[in-house]
């Protein structure tokens, strides 16, 4: 072998080592590959991962395309009962002084203006004294003739009332004193039920303290939720219906009331308040319900739920971006009717075409590519 053969065969050496490693590096560019099992991922420009697959890697791995539907005239969701707030009355004392007897306690059913507890203070002795002087001072005053004197008195006596309604007094509480006296009789503002009940025989109080709440139940409060993508389909004035458990047999009627200004940012949903009637008082505050919005027809998009890979506290789809490459994509769901489907929130749009069976496998594959164990 002479000396120009040697130089030959040394520079195609030399040459196909360097072609090589330029094709090595283009690779490296574009994908990672795993050399135990030959799972190679890749890498979009917009930085998403994704992994080169064929069908036949997984063997009973099938697509299934992501579909637009239609919509029914009908929007469901779970709700709770609450107390509609405009129909509660909060009993507080307006004077120092002591507890000394009680007629109700908490889930009694009261009428408006029934004794509900004794309280005892001076200021009652005091006020009722001011005004009993008031009124005879008024009636010397009437008898004596007709003067500025008598406009003074009625004044006198118009403010001592003022002052025992204030102290929370009735009208025919207030007619029927004849001596003062340190205790009197606190009635329901309202006809409901006794929801809190913090009055205690003997117990001392002061001006703020609460004794107890009403609650009107003839009308409560539903507040559910509506997903994000369904709010164009509901607003304030529409017609609803609410099925509970407890009484399956029984539809509730009503109407939303209002529609929340904020969005939940995790679950993207946001809450509707609905005013219903309560007939025979079966709905509770706490109870759930299934809540029924007559609204105008819409369009979702639904997959199996099998397509679908919860991860961390995600989901994810693997969608086919290219024959061959599947990309993996988070993706937000909600509630769904059809039994083993689920309706996708954002992540996918109609026609892409995802893993349907084998999506966990696939995941797996997924991880291993990257040098990830479980």
């Amino acid at each position: 072998m002479n000396r120009n053969t040697v130089f030959s065969i040394g520079v195609v050496t030399v040459l196909g080592l360097a072609l090589a490693g330029c094709h090595s590096e283009s690779v490296a560019n574009t994908s990672t590959a795993n050399a135990e099992d030959g799972l190679r991922s890749t890498r979009q420009n917009d930085g998403q991962e994704g992994l080169a697959l064929k069908p036949e890697d997984v063997p009973g791995m099938t697509y299934v395309e992501v579909k637009k539907i239609d919509l029914p005239g009908v929007l469901e969701t779970t709700g709770q009962v609450t107390f509609d707030d405009r129909r509660v009355s909060t009993i507080v004392s307006r004077v120092v002084g002591r507890i000394e007897n009680i007629k109700v306690s908490v889930w009694d059913t009261v009428q408006r203006g029934q004794l509900i507890a004794e309280l005892y203070s001076p200021d009652f002795m005091t006020a009722e004294a001011e005004y009993l002087q008031a009124r005879s001072t008024a009636k010397v005053s009437t008898a004596s003739g007709p003067d500025d004197s008598g406009d003074l008195a009625a004044a006198m006596v118009e403010a001592g009332k003022r002052k025992l309604e204030l102290l929370g007094m009735e009208d025919k509480d207030i007619a029927a004193i004849r001596a003062p006296s340190p205790t009197i009789w606190m009635r329901a503002p309202i006809s409901g039920t006794v929801t809190q009940n913090l009055a205690l025989i003997g117990s001392a109080i002061s001006p703020g303290t609460v004794l107890y709440s009403l609650t009107t139940l003839d009308q409560v409060w539903i507040t559910a939720d509506i997903y994000e993508v369904d709010l164009a389909r509901v607003q304030a004035g529409q017609e609803m219906e609410a099925v509970t458990t407890a009484f399956p047999q029984d539809v509730f009627k009503g109407r939303i009331l209002r529609v929340s200004p904020a969005i939940d940012p995790n679950a993207h949903t946001a809450q509707i308040r609905c005013e219903v009637q309560n007939p025979g008082l079966k709905l509770k505050p706490q109870m759930l319900a299934r809540v029924r919005i007559i609204t105008s027809p819409g369009s979702a998009l639904v997959v199996p739920q099998e397509a679908l890979v919860f991860d961390g506290d995600s989901y994810f789809a693997f969608v086919e971006e290219a024959p061959g490459e599947l990309m993996r994509r988070q993706v937000t769901i909600g509630a769904w009717n059809d039994q083993g489907y689920a309706r996708v929130v954002s992540g996918l749009n109609a026609g892409e075409r995802i893993v349907a069976k084998k999506s966990l496998q696939v995941d797996a594959l997924w991880h291993a590519a990257r040098g990830e164990t479980f």
